[in-house]
């Protein structure tokens, strides 16, 4: 079934007035405050803390707000942000060598094939050194030059040094940094967190976001937190993919309910491939590691130019026979082109070229030989030897004496859930930080710029934001003022937002209701699954089968290439699927203790729905830009070929009910500071 496009339903994103270096500040004047001794009164519910979610938690609870905080493993220190390893951009411009806020958020823009909100950009720029600052104050040991400057080193889709680091463990001190923060507010009692807890749905009232419906994954509880608002930082849906570098914890359900109780899901199709990643080893690996792209600084791609040499030792393959192909291909850039651009590359010389290298030919070269000669080993130990040290462990190779095996993983999202300037979704009072958000990255993000976003949303956007929202709503609002001051995108009627802000309790009807329709959920996943086990066993399937399954497929035809004809039979592949985990899977049933099998369960069908939105969003939009490739799309050189004329836009999704077709809504971009270019690195 084809989508309509209704006009009236395009999007407010609710930027300020003005030039882009002002807006921000604009903003922060308009919005209106808590008093201090009033912010005790008001619950704000945190739901994640990774990087996003703990920065936000303390800086709200520090503000003085009463917040509760849900972590899906024991500890945020479990959090997937801990797993980056490169570094954080800002625009310190330490090594003087022409960095500065426009800088960063052109190359971010651009890097993002302009499919990204200007003021958003504008604004992450803006924020970054701030956060180096924060995360110093913190004690977050960033690697110092000799006399004491912080370090900087250079990442893809960039011609300055603005990343900082700390050697390969960078996500993970900046979480300890955050998680430190976060402590601190649970030590003060201004925080409450909730461990091993998952979100399963959202509770609205008089269309806002009032609370969370959870399951306390240790005892199987379900459990009703009421709240004034609700701020969503749980990361993106890459797991849907199954292999990929993100932890097994990690997946979309928390952003999907939140979809399916009428936040709209933007540019779902934008999924980030890394091309730095150890290759698939096994049949049934569970996960593939990153090897950080900080690496690309030193070492060189590069695959035999004769296709017989694909399986001698690569010592044996002198310096002429070796085809440095993004060298090649990209000299103003060379081995630092953008993870979209690297990876197409990559796929290209392995799985369409047949140059792929390794005991499964599925890898290129990453070769660290020259540097080694020309810097010594000592200074390649000092900045990547944990890396190496950790890429040893996994493959039983020496990375100092041979190249690094290397290929392309799924890694990030760049689409989640639509949300205006202030971060708040369609939905009042459901703000959403980091990679749950449709973010600031547009098609591709830069690498070193996931942790920037994150902290900035949690540290100096979600604090100042969710004030404003609450201070504004606590009060009886008239339809004047409702007009003039809701962020919202006015998508519900007027008559929905006129209620304040009172104080709710978890009796309320509207918990009730959703905490049915999350225990009917489990039950029907358990009745499914005791019917199934009924059957002969050919007729049976493990979770795992299934999510496989779906993995390959959204691989396969969802991934670092799309067709028309690949995406449709995605749909329809996805579909079947669908039919087959409710006639088919079989699990353990016990719902009143930990139980990983059911968990996962709920995780795959909701990635059964969301894998049919990301091929009908890839579907319909007819262009190719940064990590969205369309075959039918392309330049004579095997280019991105973008459409701006029609496609130009944020295509925000929003759920119309089970065995329906989604409505599209679309956000036009403005490009009043940028001149929308092709986007070269050549």
């Amino acid at each position: 079934m084809d989508m309509e496009y209704d006009p009236s339903k395009e999007l407010d994103s609710r930027v300020p007035d003005g030039p882009l270096h002002e807006k921000w500040d604009k903003r922060k004047e308009e919005m209106k405050l808590v008093a201090p001794n009033n912010k005790p009164d008001y619950e704000v519910i945190v739901v994640g803390t990774g990087l996003a979610g703990s920065s936000a938690a303390a800086s709200l609870g520090e503000l003085g707000y009463d917040v509760k905080s849900f972590c899906i493993s024991d500890t945020p220190r479990r959090a997937h942000s801990i797993a980056a390893q490169g570094g954080i951009n800002a625009t310190k411009n330490y090594p003087n060598d022409g960095d500065s806020i426009w800088r960063l958020f052109y190359d971010t823009i651009k890097g993002g094939d302009y499919r990204s909100r200007e003021s958003n950009t504008y604004r992450l720029a803006q924020l970054s050194s701030n956060i180096i600052d924060q995360a110093v104050a913190q004690g977050v040991p960033f690697a110092r030059e000799y006399g004491g400057e912080l370090a900087n080193r250079s990442f893809g889709g960039a011609q300055v040094s603005r990343t900082f680091y700390a050697r390969g463990q960078t996500g993970q001190q900046l979480l300890l940094g955050a998680y430190g923060a976060l402590m601190r507010q649970v030590n003060e009692g201004n925080v409450t967190t909730y461990p091993h807890r998952e979100m399963l749905d959202l509770v609205l009232m008089n269309g806002r976001a009032r609370g969370v419906i959870t399951r306390n994954l240790y005892n199987g509880q379900i459990e009703r937190h009421t709240a004034d608002a609700v701020v969503l930082c749980t990361g993106g849906y890459g797991r849907i993919y199954f292999l990929s570098t993100n932890a097994f914890n990690s997946n979309g359900t928390a952003a999907w309910r939140c979809h399916k109780k009428g936040a709209y899901m933007g540019n779902p199709c934008y999924v980030q491939i890394h091309p730095t990643c150890i290759p698939q080893s096994g049949e049934y690996q569970a996960k593939l590691t990153l090897m950080s792209e900080s690496l690309r600084n030193d070492g060189r791609v590069w695959v035999p130019e004769n296709k017989d040499d694909v399986d001698k030792d690569p010592s044996d393959i002198p310096e002429e026979e070796r085809d440095y192909y993004l060298e090649r291909k990209y000299p103003a850039f060379g081995n630092l082109v953008p993870r979209d651009v690297a990876s197409r590359n990559a796929k290209i010389m392995v799985e369409d070229k047949g140059y792929g290298v390794g005991p499964k030919n599925n890898a290129v070269y990453l070769d660290f030989e020259r540097a080694i000669k020309e810097k010594g080993r000592d200074y390649i130990d000092d900045k990547y030897g944990n890396l190496f040290d950790l890429y040893e462990e996994i493959t039983d190779e020496d990375p100092y004496e041979r190249p690094m095996r290397i290929y392309p993983a799924v890694h990030y999202v760049m689409g989640g859930l639509w949300t205006d300037y202030n971060l708040m979704s369609n939905i009042p009072g459901l703000f959403v930080g980091g990679e749950a958000n449709f973010s600031d990255h547009g098609a591709n993000r830069l690498g070193a710029s996931a942790l920037m976003q994150g902290l900035a949303d949690g540290y100096f956007v979600l604090p100042h934001t969710v004030g404003d929202y609450l201070a504004r709503n606590r009060e009886p609002l008239n339809k004047e003022v409702y007009e003039r001051v809701d962020y919202s995108g006015g998508v519900l009627e007027a008559r929905n937002y006129m209620d304040s802000l009172d104080d709710v309790l978890a009796g309320h009807g509207a918990f009730e209701a959703a905490e049915q329709s999350v225990k009917d959920d489990i039950q029907e996943l358990v009745e499914t699954a005791e019917e199934n086990r009924k059957k002969p066993e050919d007729k049976q399937t493990t979770v795992m089968d299934i999510y496989r399954d779906l993995g390959q497929i959204m691989w396969d035809k969802v991934g670092i290439s799309r067709s028309e004809s690949g995406l449709k039979e995605a749909i329809t592949e996805i579909r079947e699927l669908r039919d087959k985990f409710w006639n088919s899977v079989v699990l353990p049933t016990e719902t009143e203790k930990f139980n990983k099998n059911l968990e996962v369960a709920g995780r795959v069908s909701d990635f059964l729905e969301l894998g049919e939105l990301m091929a009908k969003d890839a579907l319909h939009r007819g262009e190719s830009c940064g990590c969205h490739f369309r075959e039918e799309y392309q330049t004579e050189t095997g280019e991105a070929k973008r459409n701006d004329e029609d496609y130009a836009y944020v295509a925000a999704w929003e759920w119309t009910g089970a065995d329906k077709d989604w409505a599209l809504h679309k956000e036009d971009l403005e490009f009043e500071n940028v001149e929308l270019k092709t986007r070269s690195y050549e």
